[in-house]
């Protein structure tokens, strides 16, 4: 089947991988898959061009503007995508448009409506929650959302939150399918490692590893657990923590642990390449998340997963919807950063735990949460796919 992914993303960091992994995993389903991307912003052949770069950097600069300006620029793309979509279905003749959905944008649902095209659209931003950059034109952003996930063929979900609040406000919206964020396990495999010289290399020797991977801001809640759990490192004295990523409170971070004399206990190497985050989940006996929010599906979570490496997560539902607590992972109450450092520094004491749930962890991954799984789920969604029914599919995936 011939196959049109259109997103309106820069293509970049989390949202590259996520792309780049519906689109091989449908790939290797036998289908004829084409990206269509914003100008620049190809995830699949990151051009190191000039003329790329000069593209990236006047994307970047758009970002920036004034909120309502900013969305105003998104309403107008819709002018750019009937010309761009349009021309793409005259020349590939897709049977299925599968679409990274975006706010303002409802160009693509128009004309696969006007040519009779399945289109699906995947949901990982919404009018309906609060998000990192306000919303200044709530309104209109809402009624185009609802007409967009009332007359697309199929929906894809990154959470049950996410339909939750859709369904509440739209009504009944297209069939859909929940699909949390998944792992290419060819890549995060602990085989391909050696740990033990890893650890030597990086000074981890002889100590038990919590790890975090993500961005350093705010709302991750990294500032808030470091400084909680500084004070409180002596109880463990073989604990050493790794948390890689960079960001806005990391300077902070880094001066706290400075002043607190915990620079050989606790590393902050920062950003590192996609391709260099597994080698350093190798390092790491279990994972910490101090915070995540109601509606995400942190990628992370899936990556360390598929690492063997089993993850103190708060429980939120989406988070919750992936881990079992004490079975694959270990939950606690969200908000509450207190339980959180406890239940680091008592599992510190329990290596069998860790191997334990660490091995369940990743064969959950295995079973449930590679990219074919979501590439199989968004497929039953075509017309006559396998169970859909009642505004959503049976194949829910859910754990």
């Amino acid at each position: 089947m011939k196959i049109l992914y259109h997103h309106r993303t820069r293509g970049r960091h989390v949202e590259g991988v996520h792309i780049r992994g519906i689109v091989h995993a449908l790939r290797a389903l036998g289908h004829e898959v084409s990206v269509l991307s914003f100008p620049g912003a190809d995830p699949e052949h990151e051009s190191t061009t000039q003329g790329a770069s000069k593209r990236s950097q006047i994307a970047a600069a758009i970002t920036r503007l004034p909120g309502v300006l900013f969305e105003c620029l998104e309403l107008a793309y819709n002018v750019v995508t009937l010309f761009r979509v349009g021309a793409a279905i005259r020349k590939q003749q897709p049977q299925l448009i599968y679409e990274r959905y975006s706010l303002f944008l409802f160009a693509t649902v128009w004309l696969a409506r006007r040519r009779g095209i399945p289109l699906v659209l995947e949901i990982n931003d919404s009018a309906l929650v609060e998000r990192v950059r306000p919303l200044r034109l709530k309104g209109l952003a809402r009624r185009i959302e609802g007409w967009c996930l009332r007359h697309c063929t199929g929906l894809v979900f990154i959470s049950s939150y996410f339909r939750d609040q859709a369904q509440t406000a739209y009504g009944r919206i297209a069939p859909s399918v929940i699909s949390p964020n998944a792992v290419d396990l060819s890549r995060f495999d602990p085989s391909r490692f050696d740990a033990a010289a890893l650890r030597a290399e990086r000074g981890l020797a002889g100590r038990m590893v919590c790890g975090h991977i993500g961005v350093f801001a705010h709302w991750h809640g990294v500032d808030a657990f470091v400084e909680a759990i500084a004070a409180r490192m002596d109880e463990a004295p073989q604990l050493a923590l790794v948390f890689v990523g960079d960001g806005r409170t990391l300077p902070a971070v880094r001066a706290l642990v400075a002043e607190r004399g915990l620079s050989d206990r606790v590393l902050l190497p920062g950003r590192v390449a996609h391709d260099e985050i597994a080698s350093w989940i190798a390092c790491m006996d279990y994972a910490v998340l101090p915070n995540s929010n109601h509606y995400g599906s942190p990628m992370k979570l899936f990556e360390l997963m598929g690492m063997g490496v089993a993850v103190v997560a708060p429980d939120y539902a989406p988070v919750a919807e992936v881990i079992s607590d004490g079975a694959t992972g270990w939950l606690f109450p969200r908000g509450e950063i207190a339980a959180c450092v406890q239940r680091v520094l008592d599992l510190a004491a329990q290596p069998n735990e860790h191997r334990r749930v660490g091995d369940a962890a990743r064969r959950y991954i295995q079973h449930e949460r590679q990219w074919r799984n979501n590439a199989e789920q968004l497929l039953t969604l075509m017309p006559g796919g396998h169970a859909v029914m009642g505004g959503q599919s049976m194949l829910e995936g859910a754990h």
